[in-house]
Order: structure tokens, then C-alpha cells, then sequence
């Protein structure tokens, strides 16, 4: 670990000698959620199973635009995105294909290719708490191996009243957007029926500026430099809607979600040959329209049957993105001889039906639940370009493997049983089968794959005292192949000259046995401090290999994705946020959470062995909440960082590296229903540097060779800032 962590360690410890007392866990109606000078800290979870939960109010003061803000706080969570963007969550620095995003407890649909949701999407206004679940249970899908996030939506079972927002995002450059949110939770005259409703409209702007410096060589003779001006302008609009009815023997609930996206991303690229800005070379004006659209309906109930409980479950998701992208390239300054390059239309469909059912009854000390999940998944992929004769649009001329579709069908069948044998002990243990059956149709026509896969899981947690719990996992998870590597179909050319570049429909699923074991322990009445060590043993990971065939060209071989390799990937993660009583500051919360990363994969091209891509050695967030009662004010400040990446690829190296991320917020309350916030998001205008070095060769072989005696072709340095963003923000109850 570094000093930094040690010392975190060392100033933690005298807080977890600190006397405890009973935690009050009541409920909140919506007035005093929007407007209070209450601190709120990250809960305890009751799952047997390791899940941490924080609370819509733990993030609120900072005013997270999105999840994806909501996230970086808390512990393990990562990004690769650039400067203001939060979208492709990677928990426990591993790829974001490798986390499982949730929504109320059911997979999101989302169009990358890896399966990952874009967290950056979903309004943190729809958000009642979220969920990091670390290892599962055997009634919550396996396919979250470096953990899952659950976004748990807000509902009327647990609220009451309502709020309107107002505010406004501003950007360093005096460009504006608005957002607004209305919402409303109650509940029928009997009280049997509840009710949530709402909508949020959200602005979002992010320009910046980056700056590529070129050499020849490793970092020699400068080669040229690129100024490129790249702003991201857009509007979600979303809302959600919950209605649950109670009876005596049961209840019954319906619950919706849409969430549509329009984004505009321009990209102007200038070349020069000479420092700062000599000899004009080139430019490149690049115009991306995204229109992507969320849709979600849900259809749950529980009865009272014999001597237990029924409970059945039916939903339908959707996801649809069309996105067109034109290129524009010219060698004049003035833009005078700009011609239309290269224009792409991207088109994804992804729907999935799910249908489950359960039976749980209680026996003295033990619980047991059996149930099975249905799921059937289509997911319809276009990413067409066109053919440009004299800077005209042409016709359509896919790349390999560019349309495809993907069919899965799943039958997960579960037991589970939990045991209490006394007040100290609680024992989980459960088998999940899941069963696949996978068509997959694109240029080489359909090609059928079954798969399945049994995984145990096995939790324990022992409570010596009232606050005071140690917890053991044990579970096997699976990552699902590649939507685009899985298609059939083969690419000449690729990945370099002479070379054949051919689909697996048959990959089989990466699988990793996993182990978390952890303390953690009450502080006073609301803090909470944790301390948990992971580790996962990872097989059948997929890699490029190059295989025994000949390519079409004659001279080269062709290559495959394939389930050869292993890796493993093991950290510690501490997490703690306390009222400071201890030190007599009990209007001051202290939040802080580090993780510490490590992991050793075998590359590829290399033979050698490296961490997994862009998994940071570590990642931290600490911050501070501070209520002046007299003045009925708030302020506050938090502060993110992580280790740089590194990303391997045949013929070029990468480091990704970012400087600290600071927030701070101040709040005035008028009374018990109104509030203006000011927040401040990345205050020390931080730098993303990204560095490459390039090996060139006419085959692959001649390309590792170079790699290996480390003759480097060229080499680059990218740097990205944003600026400062401000958002202020006022939220009425009622």
C-alpha cells in the first residue's frame, strides 16, 4: 500500500475504538429529504451477502447531475471517460464489461458492445439509494464479476410529499443550462395504495479543449500538433412512475421508467507542423448527432400461499440508438476546400423480456427460497459507413461484421438457504444454474452456441456484538462475450496487412471464483467504518490469438478471439464517513473511502504480465459536510483522485493519468421547505494525459520483434481540460 493509505489506516483507528450507540434507522418523508441540516452517512446494509447502500441524501448536497457523478464517491469506482464524463462505471479498476448495472434489481439493457450501461444516462433526481453489491447471492444474477451497482428508483411505498427543482448548469465560458424536476409521492385515503411519480429535464454542456503533441521515434524529432476543440451539448429528459397496492395476504406493483437522450458532440481538429501554431498541415470537423432512448416497465407482486410466500415477477426493457457521425477534412486555414470523408450510421436495438417466480417459507432458524428467472434478449446491431464519391454520400458499405443480431435466451433456475442458528450467526448458501442458448447472425450467416453454468455462492456474517460484523463470501460469477466479438464473419486486413480477422460465435463465458472477506462497525449513532479484502481467479478470458490458418491474402495467418487466458485481480477497500462527536464537532460528517488495486493478466501480444487495462493502483474520495444551525446553512468539498492506467494493444502502448477532482457546495435553507445550493464541480480544472508509444512492422511477428527490442515508431502526448462548472440549483417541498 502507499504511505498515503497507511496514514488513512492509522488516523482511522483511534474511530474505531470510539463508544457506539443504537442507529436510528426511521424513515424520512420527501420534505425533509429536499431540505434539511441533517448530515446524512453511508448505511449499513441487512444483506447477509457484502452490500454497501447509500442514500440519495449522502450525495444530494454536492448535486450530482447523474449516477455517474453519484458514483465516484463511493468506494472502488473508476472511470476512463473524459474530463466531466461519467459513463462506463468499472468497479475494482477492471473494464466496465465486468460490472453489472442493476436498475431496481433487474440488468439495464445499454448499446455497448462489452454489455455495460452508461451510468452517465440516468438522473440522479429518479435515484432513492444505491446499491454496491459486492458478491452474490444465489437469487441475484452471477454476471457481475468485479461486483454489481444497483440503482434502486424511488417509490411511495417509502416516501411522502413532493418537490419541484430549478436550476441551471454554467460553464467556465458563461454557457448555460437549465434543469428542472417535479415529483410527487402519497397515497390513497386507506393507505393500501401508494403512489410515485416523477419528471426531470436536464441540460448538459462539456467543452474542451485538448492538445496532441507528435514525435517521431520514442518522444524524438517533433513531428506536429493537433488543437482540437471537442464540446458535448446536450438534453435528458426522464421520468418514472411506481404505484404499489397492498392487501391483506400481499401486494402487487407496477413500476415504469423512460429515459431519452439527445446529444450533440462537435469535434474541430487543426493541424500545424511547427510550435504553437506555424505551418497549417490539415484539419478534421467531426459531427456526431446521438439520439438514445431508455425504456423500462416492471410488474411485480408477493402473496401469502400455504405456509410460505409466492412471489412473481414481469418486465420488458428497451434500449434504441441512432447515431450519425460526418467527417469533414480540408488542408486550407479558412476551411475554403472543406469536403465531406467519411460519414457512419450507427443503429442498436436492444430488447429484453424477463419473467421470474420464487417460493420462500421460514422454518425455526431457517429460511429457504427457491425460484427461477426467465430472460430472452434480442439485440440488433448496425454500424454502416457509406461509401463518399466527390464529398457526397454514397451507398452503404458496412465493414465485416458491422450488422449483426444476437438472440439469447436464459433459464436461471436458484435455491437458496439462510440459516440463523443464534443471534451472533447467519449463514447463506445457494446453487444458480443458468442455462443460455445464444444465435448469432451476421455476413457468415447463424451460428447456435448453448452454455451453462452452475455457481455457488456462500455468505457468512458473525456479530459479536450490536455494532460490530465480520462477513466471508465465496461465489463464482461469469462476463458474457462481446456482442461484437461473437459475430460471424471475417475481416481481411485486419489487425494489420495480410492478416484475417474472423468472429467466434462460440466463445464461452469468462468465469472467476471470488472471495470477500470483511469488518465493519458502528460509529456513534450514524457513522459506519469498513475495511474489506477481495480477490478473484479469473478463467477463460478471451484473447486475440493468431490460429493455424492461412489468411485469405496468402502471406498471413488468421486471427480469433478465444477463451485462453487466466488472470487474477485481488485489493483492499476501506470506507468510513462518521459525524465527528468524538472531537466535539457533531454538525461536522468526515467521509472518506480508499481502494487499494492490484491484478496480474498475461498479455496477449507480450507473453509478458500486466495489469488488467487501465486498472489504477489505487482510487480515493474524501470530503467534508459541515451545518452552521444558526445560520440554517451548509457547505462542503470532496476531493477524488486515481493512479494512472495502462492499456496494451498490438502495436501501441497507452497511459491514462488524471489530476485530482475537487467539488465543493454551500447551501442556504429558508425554513423546513426551501433551499438554494450552489455547487462547484472540477474546481482545479484537472488534466487528462494520455501518452502513446506506436511499433510499426509488416506482419505481426515484425511488430512484436520491434516491441520487444524496443524500437518505437512514434509516440504521442495528449492533453484534455474542461474547466470549472457551476450549478446552482433551488428545491421547494411540499
Amino acid at each position: 500500500m502507499t504511505k498515503f493509505s497507511l496514514l488513512a489506516c492509522a488516523a482511522i483507528a483511534p474511530l474505531l475504538l470510539a463508544s457506539p450507540a443504537a442507529a436510528d434507522d426511521a424513515a424520512t418523508p420527501v420534505s425533509e429529504l429536499i431540505v434539511t441540516g441533517e448530515i446524512a452517512f453511508r448505511n449499513r446494509a441487512p444483506d447477509v451477502n457484502p452490500v454497501l447502500s447509500y442514500d440519495l441524501e449522502y450525495f444530494q448536497r454536492f448535486e450530482p447531475v447523474s449516477v455517474g457523478e453519484m458514483l465516484k464517491r463511493v468506494p472502488g469506482v473508476t472511470f476512463t471517460s473524459d474530463v466531466l464524463e461519467f459513463d462506463g462505471v468499472s468497479m475494482r479498476g477492471l473494464p466496465p464489461g465486468y460490472t453489472q448495472i442493476l436498475i431496481n434489481g433487474r440488468r439495464a439493457p445499454g448499446g455497448e458492445g462489452d454489455r455495460s450501461f452508461f451510468v452517465d444516462r440516468i438522473p440522479a433526481e429518479l435515484v432513492e439509494r444505491i446499491e454496491i453489491i459486492r458478491s452474490p447471492r444465489a437469487d441475484q444474477p452471477s454476471d457481475g464479476m468485479a461486483g454489481s451497482l444497483n440503482v434502486v428508483l424511488k417509490e411511495g411505498a417509502t416516501l411522502t410529499g413532493g418537490f419541484v427543482k430549478a436550476g441551471a448548469l454554467i460553464n467556465e465560458d458563461g454557457k448555460v443550462r437549465p434543469s428542472a424536476a417535479i415529483a410527487y409521492a402519497g397515497a390513497t385515503a386507506s393507505g393500501d395504495t401508494t403512489y410515485w411519480a416523477g419528471l426531470n429535464y436536464q441540460g448538459r454542456r462539456n467543452p474542451k479543449q485538448k492538445v496532441s503533441l507528435r514525435y517521431d521515434g520514442d518522444f524524438g524529432d517533433f513531428d506536429n500538433v493537433e488543437y482540437q476543440s471537442d464540446t458535448r451539448d446536450g438534453v435528458d429528459i426522464s421520468g418514472n412512475g411506481e404505484i404499489t397496492h397492498r392487501f391483506d395476504g400481499g401486494k402487487l406493483r407496477a413500476s415504469g421508467l423512460i429515459v431519452n437522450t439527445k446529444r450533440d458532440e462537435d469535434e474541430t481538429s487543426l493541424t500545424y507542423n511547427e510550435l504553437p501554431r506555424g505551418d497549417f498541415d490539415e484539419f478534421e470537423i467531426q459531427a456526431e448527432r446521438i439520439k438514445q432512448k431508455t425504456y423500462a416497465l416492471d410488474l411485480d407482486g408477493e402473496f401469502d400461499a400455504g405456509p410460505g410466500t409466492l412471489g412473481l415477477d414481469l418486465s420488458w426493457s428497451r434500449y434504441k440508438e441512432d447515431t450519425k457521425t460526418s467527417v469533414d477534412v480540408g488542408e486550407e486555414a479558412d476551411f475554403s476546400d472543406r469536403e465531406l470523408d467519411e460519414y457512419v450510421d450507427l443503429d442498436i436495438k436492444d430488447t429484453e423480456w424477463g419473467a421470474g417466480a420464487f417460493y420462500k417459507f421460514k422454518a425455526a432458524a431457517a429460511d429457504l427460497k427457491f425460484g427461477v428467472d426467465f430472460l430472452k434478449k434480442t439485440r440488433d446491431g448496425s454500424e454502416v459507413e457509406f461509401d463518399i464519391d466527390d464529398g457526397v454520400v454514397g451507398d452503404p458499405d458496412p465493414a465485416p461484421g458491422a450488422v449483426y443480431t444476437v438472440e439469447e435466451r436464459r433459464i436461471d433456475p436458484y435455491v437458496r438457504l439462510t440459516l440463523e442458528p443464534n443471534d451472533m450467526w447467519t449463514f447463506d448458501a445457494g446453487l444458480r444454474y443458468e442455462t443460455a442458448k445464444r444465435d448469432v447472425t451476421s455476413d457468415l450467416g447463424k451460428v447456435s452456441k448453448d452454455s451453462d453454468e452452475l455457481n455457488p455462492s456462500l455468505h457468512a456474517t458473525f456479530k459479536p456484538t450490536d455494532v460490530d460484523q465480520f462477513r466471508a463470501s465465496v461465489a463464482r460469477t461469469v462476463r458474457r462475450p462481446d456482442f461484437d466479438l461473437l459475430a460471424p464473419y471475417l475481416a481481411e486486413e485486419e489487425p494489420i496487412d495480410d492478416d484475417d480477422l474472423r468472429g467466434n460465435p462460440a466463445l464461452d463465458n469468462e468465469t472467476a471464483w471470488g472471495l470477500d472477506v470483511g469488518y465493519e462497525r458502528r460509529l456513534g449513532a450514524r457513522g459506519v467504518v469498513g475495511i474489506n479484502f477481495f480477490y478473484r481467479d479469473i478463467k477463460d478470458l478471451i484473447e486475440l490469438v493468431a490460429t493455424s490458418e492461412v489468411s485469405s491474402s496468402g502471406l498471413g495467418r488468421v486471427y480469433e478471439p478465444r477463451n485462453v487466458g487466466s488472470g487474477k485481480t485481488w485489493g483492499v477497500e476501506l470506507d468510513f464517513s462518521t459525524p465527528l462527536d468524538v472531537v466535539g464537532l457533531p454538525n461536522t460528517g468526515l467521509f472518506f473511502n480508499y481502494t487499494w488495486l492490484d491484478s496480474e493478466v498475461k498479455d496477449p501480444f507480450t507473453g509478458k504480465n500486466r495489469p488488467f487495462t487501465n486498472q489504477p493502483s489505487y482510487v480515493y474520495n474524501i470530503g467534508f459536510v459541515h451545518t452552521v444551525p444558526t445560520w440554517n446553512a451548509s457547505f462542503g468539498a470532496s476531493l477524488y483522485d486515481r493512479d494512472m492506467g495502462f492499456e496494451t494493444g498490438l502495436d501501441e502502448d497507452v497511459t491514462v493519468d488524471y489530476d485530482p477532482d475537487l467539488e465543493a457546495f454551500v447551501e442556504k435553507r429558508f425554513g423546513d421547505r426551501y433551499v438554494v445550493r450552489l455547487a462547484a464541480m472540477n474546481l482545479l480544472d484537472k488534466e487528462k494525459r494520455e501518452t502513446y508509444r506506436t511499433y510499426d512492422g509488416d506482419s505481426v511477428d515484425e511488430i512484436l520483434a520491434n516491441r520487444a527490442a524496443g524500437k518505437i515508431n512514434d509516440s504521442e502526448r495528449e492533453s484534455e481540460r474542461s474547466g470549472v462548472l457551476y450549478q446552482v440549483t433551488f428545491r421547494a417541498a411540499f
